[in-house]
């Protein structure tokens, strides 16, 4: 079945069901597909909110994949996590029933906005897409939103909204942007990551200038001029690019950059900076969130918004307002005088940046680090980058590796990292992690989990 028959199926109102229903990006995906008219249903490993949510809306839904909640669909849509071993896509290949992906979907339905926002980039993609959904529907734009995190304004992470605007988090696991249609792509950097699927740096640039050559003319590329990367991946298109970022002149082209922060202050919890678009001054942005990264999260949002004509008063009023996204440095409570926060950095330029935020709260004199590395292959090829970062805290304690999809093939372990570093301790089970760090925390630590798996759990079990 050709890819792009989805939108025949999806226009023709056809049965749909989707496997993995309850997820981040599929619950808004049924939402969209239901108010359409289309007759959908949907299962998922587990009851939620979201699965809740949706059958209020008159969609059956059923608790576990099994071959018989297929019955009568005539296609398929699937969360990237639904296998070809799932019991409901085997038996939809057995019937001969069109699988696609929720990407392909996604990717479809843009297509019927005025304005199609894709966030992309190796980091910071759910803070920016968070930040500029905070603007938009600060300015009552109403936005069609779907997030890889939870965004406290809508206590979830998508909207289905009435506007002619979509925002979406845009990722490059497995070329998956490139199965959408922006009006608008940003790219906010590129690092080496996803190894397990790219060849190398240089395949992962490739795919950046596949995502970004799906603009139309018309449309705009927002990147950061800052970043070589991003800029030497995006020069084979030849296009003329709107730049953010902190440098007078972009990286391989010398152009000016078009919207720069100057003057940033990192006061701690509440940076700023000086905005100028095309070398005037625009506004003056101010954050509730620390980090220079937050900054330059921040810029792109202004970018965005600058572009797509919302006024000044509001995009500064909605960063103002912004106060961070699930897991993005979320504090979680106190314990024993210590704070607790967590973040879902799991690249060491994450790590980085994460750090460096700390580093401006003075309030703190320990920074004790419980790290979880996310993935096997990630570990072993960003081995001595993990390293030079994590020997930045005072005390770092290591959880085994989260496998997420893979299987340990390149034999590397927690232990390896912790002999790397220090006075650092691998640690088998949240459990004793938890009595670890529960045993040294005192007034003036900050304790941080860290990692893209499930260490939040340690520090939500301390403060609790």
């Amino acid at each position: 079945m050709n890819k792009a028959d989805i939108g025949s199926f999806i226009k023709s109102k056809k049965r749909c069901h989707l496997v993995g229903i309850g997820g981040v990006s599929m619950s808004p995906l049924a939402e969209v597909l239901h108010n359409s008219g289309a007759p959908i249903t949907g299962s998922d490993v587990a009851d939620g909110s979201a699965t809740r949510d949706l059958r209020e809306l008159g969609i059956n839904i059923k608790i576990g994949h099994f071959a018989d909640n297929i019955t009568g669909a005539e296609y398929i849509i699937r969360t990237a996590a639904a296998r070809e071993d799932n019991a409901e896509i085997k038996a939809a290949r057995e019937l001969d029933i069109p699988v696609f992906e929720r990407a392909e979907a996604w990717g479809y339905i843009m297509k019927g906005y005025k304005n199609a926002i894709c966030v992309s980039g190796v980091h910071g993609k759910t803070t920016t897409t968070s930040m500029i959904s905070h603007i938009l529907l600060s300015a009552g734009v109403d936005p069609t939103i779907m997030i890889g995190g939870t965004l406290p304004a809508l206590e979830s992470g998508c909207h289905v909204g009435k506007g002619d605007t979509i925002v979406l988090e845009s990722c490059e696991y497995y070329n998956s942007f490139h199965n959408f249609h922006p009006t608008t792509a940003i790219i906010l950097n590129i690092d080496a990551d996803h190894l397990d699927f790219f060849k190398d740096l240089d395949a992962l640039k490739q795919s950046f200038c596949k995502f970004a050559s799906l603009v139309p003319e018309n449309g705009q590329i927002i990147c950061n001029g800052d970043d070589l990367n991003t800029m030497q991946a995006l020069a084979p298109l030849g296009r003329e690019l709107l730049t953010f970022g902190f440098g007078e002149l972009s990286q391989t082209t010398g152009k000016p950059t078009r919207v720069r922060g100057i003057n940033a202050v990192m006061s701690g919890r509440n940076p700023s900076m000086d905005v100028f678009f095309d070398g005037k001054f625009t506004c003056t942005v101010k954050l509730i969130i620390p980090g220079r990264h937050n900054l330059m999260n921040a810029l792109a949002a202004v970018a965005v918004c600058l572009n797509i004509g919302i006024p000044v008063g509001d995009i500064e009023s909605g960063l103002l307002s912004y106060t961070g996204v699930c897991r993005r440095f979320e504090y979680k409570g106190s314990f024993n005088g210590a704070d607790v926060f967590d973040d879902y950095a799991h690249h060491p330029c994450e790590l980085e940046a994460l750090l460096d935020a700390v580093a401006t709260i003075d309030e703190y004199k320990r920074v004790l680090l419980a790290f979880q590395p996310h993935t096997y292959t990630r570990t072993k090829a960003l081995f001595s980058d993990f390293a030079q970062q994590l020997k930045r805290a005072d005390i770092v304690f290591l959880a085994d590796i989260y496998a997420a999809r893979e299987s340990n093939t390149v034999g590397i372990t927690s232990d390896d990292l912790a002999a790397a570093v220090t006075g650092a301790r691998a640690i088998s089970g949240f459990a004793e992690l938890k009595n670890e760090i529960a045993a040294i925390a005192q007034d003036g630590d900050i304790i941080l989990t860290v990692g893209a798996g499930d260490i939040f759990k340690v520090g939500e079990d301390l403060v609790r």
